[in-house]
């Protein structure tokens, strides 16, 4: 069981597995893909590493569509910061708990700031990774941002 799902104890959810193909170029595509979910309700987790601004956290966590690109500008305005960048592997999942390809944005090692794209508060329920390869979560945004003390925002583009 990974902490995100110790996390979603008690609470409304669904778990999704998959067989993870280490080829896979794109994590949450993969899971859209291989689930047969509609992609803009998948979504991916990173982790971005701030500079300069109003930032409080020099990491916080974005969580949008991966039907779209994470726009770093949005996040920094969000933020509050000057400049948003994502931040390395090593930085991820050191603060995290995960491996990349698996970073939950609930149940992580150290609480990163949230911030959600918009588009989830949309929908009844999206999809995020449950804190390892091949593991998806179904869950209402709104439960998401509740449990991640987190915040929604205009943060991605579409591709």
């Amino acid at each position: 069981m990974t902490p995100a799902l110790k996390l979603l104890k008690g609470k409304p959810h669904r778990t999704l597995e998959y067989a993870h193909d280490p080829r896979a170029p794109a994590y949450g595509e993969e899971a859209a893909r291989t689930l047969g979910l509609e992609p803009a309700q998948v979504f991916k987790t990173l982790v971005c590493q701030l500079e300069g601004g109003n930032a409080r956290q020099p990491l916080v966590v974005a969580v949008v569509p991966v039907s779209g690109t994470l726009d770093l500008k949005a996040l920094a305005r969000a933020c509050g910061a000057r400049k948003a960048a994502l931040a390395t592997h090593e930085a991820a999942e050191r603060a995290t708990g995960y491996v990349v390809g698996g970073i939950s944005p609930l149940g992580q090692k150290r609480r990163l700031p949230l911030w959600v794209d918009d588009s989830a508060a949309t929908q009844a329920e999206i999809f995020i990774s449950g804190g390892r390869r091949g593991l998806e979560i179904a869950l209402a945004p709104a439960l998401l941002c509740e449990l991640g003390n987190g915040q929604f925002a205009p943060l991605a583009r579409d591709d």
